[in-house]
């Protein structure tokens, strides 16, 4: 009886070490030396214009195994960079971005869809001037390896989404500059 409790006891210890190791969520900080959002929109018809935000942090948090993940995004609205210092601080006021008001705005994710190994889509609420929707970020581009310099496993990922400005309270000269917005955003993250 006792070798066949130790028997068992052997099996049942090499049928879990056999198990697949459970991933746990793993949790990466936004490099704010290479994340960008930016922001494009048509201008009296005559171009696209597009500017970013020069200062931007957050955590992103995966889970690989379970394929779930969570994005938590804080951009500093008078980071603004439109190329241009006079426009910058037109585009910080009360009919835009009234940064005096509002000095960042947030993207707090709500969900994260896979295919398989990469997130395609990110659901969640973008607030702006105290204004928040419901926006789905397309993403057009993902890595997971490890960083050449850093030598700590980093995640990279390109998304976007259209919104109207007027929806956030920011559509001074509608329709003529345009209502319809392009945000994207380049972002890299480093594991903590």
């Amino acid at each position: 009886m006792k070798k066949l409790t130790q028997l068992s006891i052997a099996l049942a210890l090499m049928a879990s070490a056999a198990l697949p190791a459970m991933a746990a969520p793993e949790t990466y900080a936004v490099d704010s030396n290479h994340s960008f959002p930016r922001f494009s929109y048509n201008h009296f018809g005559l171009s696209t214009q597009v500017s970013r935000f020069n200062n931007t942090t957050g955590t992103v948090v995966l889970d690989k195994a379970a394929k779930t993940g969570s994005v938590d995004v804080v951009i500093d609205m008078k980071s603004v960079d439109t190329g241009s210092n006079v426009f910058n601080g037109h585009i910080q006021g009360e009919d835009f971005l009234d940064t005096a008001k509002f000095p960042s705005a947030t993207f707090k994710s709500t969900k994260v869809v896979f295919e398989g190994d990469k997130p395609t889509t990110i659901e969640g609420n973008l607030t702006i001037k105290g204004v928040t929707k419901p926006v789905t970020l397309k993403v057009t581009s993902y890595t997971n390896m490890e960083h050449p310099m850093l030598k700590k496993d980093v995640i990279g990922a390109d998304a976007s989404v259209v919104i109207k400005r007027s929806e956030f309270k920011a559509g001074k000269y509608a329709p003529y500059v345009g209502d319809d917005v392009t945000i994207s955003i380049a972002v890299e993250a480093i594991k903590q």
